[in-house]
Order: C-alpha cells, then sequence, then structure tokens
C-alpha cells in the first residue's frame, strides 16, 4: 500500500538549497590533480672558494704620483696593527704552580713569625736571669763561691743541645719540644749568669745592647742580601772547628793578646753563622732552607748564634779593661 506522499518527504534528507533556496544543489568537491612525482635536482659542483685577496702593489716609497700624475694613496692594512696571538693551547700547569708558591710564601711566613716569636721569648727569660745574677748580691755571691754550679751547667746544657739536635720526635711533638726548649733556656740562662758575675754591671749592659744592634743589623742584612750563604755552610763550618782548635791554644797559652784575637773571629765567625741561619730560615731562593716543621730546631739555632755573639763581646769588653 502506498504512503502519502507529506509521509514520503519526511523520510527523505534536507534539500541542500533550504536555507539559501536560490541557489542550486552543488556537486561534492573534486580533488585537485596531483602532480606525478619528480626526481630531486641534481647538485651543480661548487666552486673552490676564491683566494683571499691580493693587497695592492704598494709603490715606491718616493712614487707618489702614478705616471697619469694622479697622486698615489698607498693602502693601508687594518691587519698590520694587530698582533698575532699564539695559537698554542693554555698551559694550566702555569695556575697551580702559582698557587703552589702562593701557599708556600704563606707557610714560610707563618714558620717565620712563630720561630722568631720564640726566639725572644728566650731572650726575654735569658736576660732576666742574667740581670737576677748581677743584681742580687746574694745570688751574685754565692755563684761566684761556686764553680760547680756553672760546671754543671754547661753539662745540662750540651745534653739538652744534643737531644733537641738529634731527636727529631722531641723537638717535632708538642708539647714535649717546648719543654725541653724551655729547660734549655733556662738552664743556659742559669749558665749565663754564673759567668756575667765575674763581669762588671756596666760591662754587661754594653755587651747586651751591642749584641742587640749586631743582631739586629745582620738579620736586616741576610734578609736583604743577594748573597747565598747558606750555599757555604761546609766552609763556615770548617773555620768554626779552625776556632775552635785556636781556642784551645788559647787556653794553653793563655795570653791576653791571643783572647782578643780569639773573641774577634769568635764574633765574625758567628755573625756570618748568624747569617746563614736567618737565610735558612726565610728560605726563598737560597740553595738551603729549614723545614717548616722545625721552628724548634731554628729557634735553638738563632739562639745558639746571638748568646755566643754576646760571650765573645762581653770577653772582648773585659779584655780591654
Amino acid at each position: 500500500m502506498d504512503r502519502p506522499a507529506a509521509a514520503r518527504n519526511e523520510q527523505l534528507p534536507p534539500p541542500y538549497n533550504e536555507t539559501y533556496p536560490q541557489q542550486y544543489p552543488q556537486p561534492y568537491p573534486q580533488p585537485y590533480p596531483q602532480p606525478y612525482p619528480q626526481p630531486y635536482p641534481q647538485v651543480h659542483p661548487q666552486p673552490y672558494p676564491p683566494p683571499y685577496p691580493q693587497p695592492f702593489p704598494q709603490p715606491y716609497p718616493n712614487e707618489t704620483e702614478d705616471k697619469t700624475g694622479v697622486a698615489v694613496i698607498p693602502p693601508t692594512d687594518h691587519h698590520d696593527n694587530i698582533e698575532m696571538q699564539d695559537s698554542a693551547p693554555p698551559d694550566y700547569t702555569q695556575a697551580f704552580e702559582d698557587m703552589n708558591c702562593f701557599s708556600e710564601a704563606v707557610i714560610r711566613r707563618a714558620f717565620v713569625r712563630k720561630v722568631y716569636l720564640t726566639l725572644v721569648v728566650q731572650l726575654l727569660i735569658t736576660v732576666g736571669i742574667i740581670c737576677a745574677f748581677i743584681y742580687w748580691d746574694t745570688l751574685r755571691k754565692w755563684a761566684r763561691g761556686t764553680p760547680w754550679f756553672t760546671y754543671a751547667m754547661m753539662a745540662a746544657t750540651l745534653v739538652l743541645i744534643v737531644v733537641l739536635s738529634c731527636c727529631g720526635d722531641v723537638r717535632r711533638k708538642v708539647p714535649l719540644n717546648f719543654i725541653f726548649l724551655g729547660l734549655f733556656t733556662i738552664t743556659e740562662g742559669l749558665l749565663l749568669g754564673s759567668v756575667t758575675v765575674f763581669y762588671s754591671a756596666e760591662a754587661v749592659l754594653w755587651a747586651v745592647g751591642a749584641t742587640a744592634l749586631v743582631s739586629f743589623a745582620l738579620s736586616l742584612f741576610a734578609m736583604q742580601s743577594k748573597w747565598d750563604f747558606t750555599a757555604a755552610s761546609g766552609s763556615i763550618w770548617a773555620i768554626c772547628w779552625t776556632l775552635v782548635s785556636f781556642g784551645l791554644l788559647c787556653a794553653i797559652l793563655r795570653s791576653q793578646y791571643l783572647y782578643i784575637v780569639y773573641a774577634s773571629l769568635g764574633t765574625l765567625v758567628f755573625s756570618i753563622y748568624l747569617v746563614m741561619d736567618t737565610q735558612l730560615i726565610l728560605g726563598g731562593k737560597h740553595k738551603y732552607s729549614i723545614s717548616p716543621e722545625e721552628y724548634i730546631f731554628a729557634a735553638l739555632n738563632l739562639y745558639l748564634d746571638i748568646i755566643t755573639i754576646f760571650l765573645m763581646i762581653l770577653q772582648l769588653i773585659g779584655l780591654s779593661r
């Protein structure tokens, strides 16, 4: 049975021209025609890069005009003022060497401060003990009447010098090194006190002042001098033993003039020793130097040099009176 026309129209899709009834229905769009695949274009051979342009020929120094009479301005090359730097790779080891030098310099300065601080304390203790023997009449009279005390202090001083010089564990281990150095300083002060009681207080003070002045001047000389005394340590050691032999000869002959010569030579030799030991402590460009761990040994060397110079100057002053 046929359906009515209205029912058939409800089942049909809406016309395309429902919104714009004046337009006719359009057909479906056709795809654009695609071109056939073409092969890749051939790469044309590239020419080699042209060489660097050659500079214009330079005219002769006297040639300021060309053949046509036009002034010639010589071309300038802006590359002339550019300094070509070395194309070698940077040397990074130089930076590490500079850092090592800086750290060594800092350690050396701290070592020098520690040595001289220890030396100043030793000298102050020694001067205090000497003043006690000079100005305390009871102690002065007792030291003059007991010569065994001088020999006992001399033996104790020699033993402590050997211990501090030969036993590395003793002079490097804290506080054992300061204990032994303090004992040595006290015994050396007592030894010097028992010796100075045989001289007048004025002579002792003159000797102390002269020793301080000489030591200060020699220390400055050692810091500023270009001469390396550490390289001549063997020769100085031989001269020192020659001086010891000459001292034994003076003790046998007992001549005042020989004593004066001995004291003069002793002052000169130990002044050189003071300069050499100072350069050993400072290090730097000198041939030999003392390790920063040996601050006790360095202070001991300087102390012995200064004390020996003091005794030689005191002997010269006593013999001249």
